[in-house]
This record gives structure tokens, sequence and C-alpha cells, in this order.
């Protein structure tokens, strides 16, 4: 244990050695990035990351539609690419070659000429184009316009025509539209949206005459709708008074209802059935206290699986549709799961596996021999898995209390295990902020616990998902700054662990998790050492006012309105652009050029600030990413550099 301390205190006492202390703004340029304070990396990061930066992924995207094989989404160059896999364990074959990475394939349905719809951006852009990949030829088309943003292609169970919504008529709004690959010119407007709600196909009924869709205005609110193509009439499902949160909705295989998951008259989103003719639903899942995440039916309609998140773990379930009988599944290892489908002839059902101690992987379960198949094996740098960081779920007191207890907030702690304590300590806050950190594998953040004796704290703040829709809006419009209290209370349950130090706390986390890690800095800046922040929201009046049109009032229903006076000036208040001269810490920013959620003047008017008053900042702005770092040579560099930044701010 001791011989270890002394090595990483000798490694990082020579990059410390390496960094040197700038008086004024030095500016640089290495290929696409731009970097302002940002030192060289020294040879001893770049050669000990190799193996951490060298992990791969491989992630369910589709069967073949003849049961030969299965599609992934890995990368084996500089971007995430789609993937051909003949039998488990077998060579991935890479079908598209981009510089830029693709999302997902939706494969054609058998009977039609082999091929299948993917999307890509340029440049992190997010303005996603829909393409058409031919199988038997190996060549692509682009079916969309090449300046709207596109997404969702859904294919026609006949497979003859596809769904996808787009924002090709005004550039804001999100229509659907039907389109053939054979004319894709000719695709029809079949929906016009408005009114700032996100409009998308989620199935095609049995019979291909109508779809189902959904109207999202929020993670607190949005509706589900039957759209008949012919007549373009709108036939609400499940209409309530009640403001409900719907996520999966699927076609039962007879055409006569609809599964789906909502919130209404609870809590979580329990998986129901709606009968269409009779306009009545039936709750299914009432005995899981629990949200139901990815839901898949079988082809035959006999079988249906789903996925519960509790507390931040996966559980797989699978039952049978009549007497919704509960068939019996082998245990899975604790982790994410994902991309359920089952295969064409209902014998298997694909998913996508993560944990904390392997990157995601593509597996099978057999469903009558209740054997699980693994089907990629996917490197992690030659490095031992068995090593790695499993966390621990906490839960700690907050400022607030629920029935006249405190209120808990849950976290996931992973703690090193080779090093003598007290440890130094990154807390990690999520982005969303209606998202929810959940246990699946880093190697950034294994890194630095078993390279760094880095401890890491991985908080669901007030506003996460995952924990029920109240817990959700608990931070919504004037309440912004309570989730912000929680991390004041997390440093407080630090300061009592003798195992941490928190002498050496900073705080880390991207878009409304880098608006977190600002705000934490101007309201603890006293008690942080350091921060990271990749992405992040300054000021919520110009990032609303500024953030792409098509999103804009999607964002409004979460901050709240700008253009309010009262909530103007609350907003104001509390940005961190008003606040940062609070802030005497350093900091290390970073940002895509072409980020259409949080624009890059969000990240360059806090530096700005910053500097003014005279603080010290490291920025890093990728001139070829948007909204994170998607290519691998740009993430490497920016991993590098943070593991500089905690050597140089947090280790000292």
């Amino acid at each position: 244990m001791q011989k270890n301390v002394t090595r990483i205190f000798n490694i990082w006492l020579v990059i410390l050695l390496a960094v040197p202390a700038f008086s004024q703004v030095e500016r640089r340029e290495v290929g696409n990035l731009v970097l302002e304070d940002i030192p060289e990396i020294p040879q001893q990061v770049v050669e000990r990351m190799l193996q951490y930066q060298n992990v791969r992924s491989a992630g369910f995207t589709g069967w073949h539609p003849e049961g030969k094989g299965l599609y992934v989404v890995t990368r084996f160059g500089e971007t995430s690419q789609i993937h051909y896999v003949a039998e488990p364990g077998g060579a991935r074959r890479q079908l598209t070659f981009f510089n830029e990475p693709v999302g997902g394939a939706a494969i054609r349905p058998a009977g039609q000429a082999p091929g299948f719809l993917f999307t890509k951006d340029v440049g992190g852009s997010e303005f996603y184009q829909i393409f058409h990949f031919n199988l038997n030829t190996g060549e692509y088309i682009m079916i969309t316009d090449g300046s709207s943003r596109n997404g969702g292609p859904l294919w026609s169970n006949k497979g003859d025509c596809f769904a996808y919504y787009s924002t090709a008529r005004n550039g804001r709004d999100w229509d659907i539209y039907v389109a053939t690959v054979a004319k894709p010119e000719e695709a029809e407007v079949k929906l016009i949206g408005g009114g700032g709600a996100y409009w998308f196909p989620l199935d095609w009924a049995p019979d291909d005459r109508r779809l189902l869709v959904q109207k999202y205005i929020s993670i607190n609110e949005s509706f589900l709708y039957i759209l008949d193509l012919a007549t373009g009439e709108l036939t609400q499902v499940n209409p309530s008074d009640e403001k409900i949160s719907y996520d999966v909705a699927l076609w039962s295989q007879d055409g006569q209802g609809i599964y789906y998951t909502s919130d209404e008259d609870s809590e979580f989103r329990w998986l129901r059935y709606y009968d269409v003719s009779k306009g009545e639903s039936t709750i299914l899942t009432g005995d899981i206290a629990w949200d139901v995440g990815g839901v898949d039916i079988s082809h035959k309609g006999d079988l249906l699986g789903f996925v519960t998140n509790e507390d931040g773990i996966s559980k797989l379930h699978l039952r049978k549709i009549k007497g919704w009988k509960l068939q019996p599944v082998p245990e899975l290892p604790v982790g994410l799961i994902s991309g359920l489908e089952f295969s064409p002839d209902d014998k298997e059902l694909a998913l996508t596996l993560n944990t904390p101690q392997t990157p995601s992987d593509t597996y099978s379960l057999h469903i009558k021999k209740r054997r699980l198949t693994r089907w990629t094996i996917s490197e992690v740098g030659g490095l031992s898995t068995d090593v790695f960081a499993i966390p621990d779920l906490i839960q700690y007191p907050t400022f607030d209390k629920v029935d006249d207890r405190p209120r808990m907030i849950p976290a996931f702690y992973y703690k090193p295990a080779h090093v003598e304590p007290p440890f130094p300590v990154v807390i990690y806050i999520h982005g969303g902020p209606e998202s929810q950190f959940r246990p699946n594998f880093s190697s950034t953040y294994q890194y630095w616990i078993n390279e760094m004796g880095i401890a890491v704290l991985a908080p669901n703040v007030r506003g996460s998902a995952g924990y029920g829709k109240t817990y959700v809006r608990l931070d919504n419009g004037f309440k912004r700054e309570e989730s912000v209290r929680d991390i004041g209370a997390l440093l407080d349950w630090i300061e009592a662990q003798p195992e941490l130090d928190n002498e050496r706390v900073a705080v880390y986390g991207g878009s409304y998790g880098g608006y977190m890690v600002l705000a934490c800095l101007t309201h603890y800046n006293d008690r942080l050492k350091t921060g990271i922040e990749i992405v992040g929201i300054s000021n919520f009046v110009t990032f609303l006012e500024n953030t792409q049109e098509y999103r804009r009032d999607q964002r409004r229903a979460e901050y709240g309105d700008e253009r309010d006076p009262d909530m103007h000036k609350f907003l104001i208040s509390i940005s961190p652009t008003t606040n940062a001269h609070k802030i005497t810490k350093p900091m290390f920013i970073a940002q895509g050029l072409n980020d259409p959620r949080v624009p890059a003047s969000e990240s360059q008017q806090i530096v700005e600030v910053i500097r003014q008053n005279k603080g010290q900042v490291w920025y890093m702005l990728a001139k070829d990413e948007g909204h994170g770092f998607r290519k691998k040579s740009n993430n490497d560099f920016y991993r590098q550099a943070a593991v500089l930044f905690w050597a140089e701010f947090l280790l000292k």
C-alpha cells in the first residue's frame, strides 16, 4: 500500500514541476483545438493514459432482418460507426466510414431491398441528416435536405416507407414526415408541429395506416396521439386533465391497444395498457415502485420485455402478455441495460449491457434456455477490469425536510482502494437537469481513482430524474438554486468523513452540470479548491436567447421564461456571470464551437469575466465539436488536460 502511495506521489511531483505559471493568457492552436493557458501535456501523462483512452464499446442497434447476425455501433478509428457482427464473438465488419460519428441504424424489415437508415451531423452541430445505406451495393444516399434538423427514422412494418421528424418547413418546428427511399424528395408532411413542442413518431400500427406519435413539452408534460395517415386526424391517447409525462409507447401486435409508460396518478412511470376502442387504461407494473424504461414486444405478441430503473440500477423483466405471468431471467451483472429487441424468430432478446467495470457490449438472452450470450467483447486497453472501482450507493441529508425528517439525497461514491486516506474528492454533477447519474463505465473516473487516488462522488440532487415526479420538479423556476444547496449539504457530509480530505474538493460537470459547477464556486468558493466545467450555462438569459430556436420554448419550461420581467430579474441574479467576482479558485472550461444547445458564447463570456476579476482559467475550444467531444483525438486531449489540471490545482 505505502509503495503505491509513493509511486503516485513521485509521478505527480514530476508532472507538477512541468506546469508553468502564466501571468498572462497564452494562446495556441493544435489542429482544431484552440488552447488558452493550457500547458503542453507531459509525456508521462500521455503514456500512462494510453491504456485508459484505448477503450471501446459496442451498442446494439438492430437484428439482421432474417436473423443472420446483428448490427452494433462501435469505434475502431476516430469516430463511432455502424458494424455488422455475424455471430457471437465474431469480427465486427465496419459498414460506414465517416469523419463524423453516426447515429444508430434503423434496419429495414425483411421483404424489401436490404438496407438501413442512419443519422449524421457535421462538427457536432446536431443538424442531423438522414441517410440510407444499401447493403447490396454498399452505397449510401442522403434522404433529407442537408440543412434542417431531422431524426427518429422509423420504418413501416412493410418496410416500403418510413416516418421521421424534421424542422425543414421553417427551421423551428418539429413536423412529422413520411418518405420512401426511392423518392425522398417527395416526402409528405403528415403532421405540422408548433407551439414549442417536440413532435416525433413512436410506432407504426400493424396495418401501417396509423402512426403513434408523441408531443413533448417537458419532462413533466407530454401527450400521446394516434395519427391517421390517410386523413391526418389526430386522436389523443388516454385524454386527461392531469399533467402527465409519457415515455415509451408501442402498439400491441393485434392493433387493438397500446403499451405505454406514464406517471399518471403515480410518482413513477408505470407500464400500462390502453384499449383503443374502449378508451380504458390498465396498470401493469403497479407493484414496482420505479420507472419503467425500455420496452419491446415479441413479433408473435405473446411476450413483453422491459427494464426498470431501480435506484439507478437496471433490472430486466420478461412477462407473458396473456395472464401477465412472470418469466424467469438469469441474474445479470449490476449495471445499465438498454436497446431491448426481440430477434426475428422471437427466440432471443438482444440488449446492451454496461457495468461500472466494463464498457457497453451487446448480448442476447435466449428466452427458453435462459442463457445470456455475449456477442461483442470490447477492449479495455489491456487493463484488468477487476481492479476498477464499483461505487457504493449512499444517501446524505440536505437542508429541507420530508415528513419532518431530513430529505435524503442519493449519491454514488467511488473510493480508491490502493492508497491511504484521506482522499481528495471530485464531485461530479450531471447535466439535464432532468437527467440522472447512473453507475455506468467510465475509464476517466477509473483513471482518477486508480492512478491519482481521487475519490469521486456523483450526487443526484433535486431535479434529477428517476426518483419520482415530485423530486424532478423540486428545482423548477424560482427554486433553481435549491439544487446548489444540495451540493452544500454534500460538502457538509464530506467534512464528516475522516477518509475524505475536505481541504481538497473539486466540482466537475457539463451542460447544466457546468452551470452547477460555476454556481457552486460562487456559493462555496471557500470550501472548494477548483473546478472543471464543460459546455456549461453561464447566464440563463443569454442562454435562452441564443440556444437554437427549435429548443428554446422547451428549455423555458424547465428554467423559466426570460421574457417575463420577474423571471428575467431572477435569472440574471443567479447567473454565474453576475456572481463571477466571488470565484477566486482556478478553473478549466471546455467548449465545442458548434454547440447548438449551449452556445460557445456562454463559455467565452464566463472566461472573460473571471479573467477580468484576476481569476485563472484554462480554456479549450474545439472548432469541430458541438455539445461535448465525440472525436477521439479531441476527447483524448481534453482528458489529458483535465488530469494535468487536477494534478496542479487539486492534488497539491
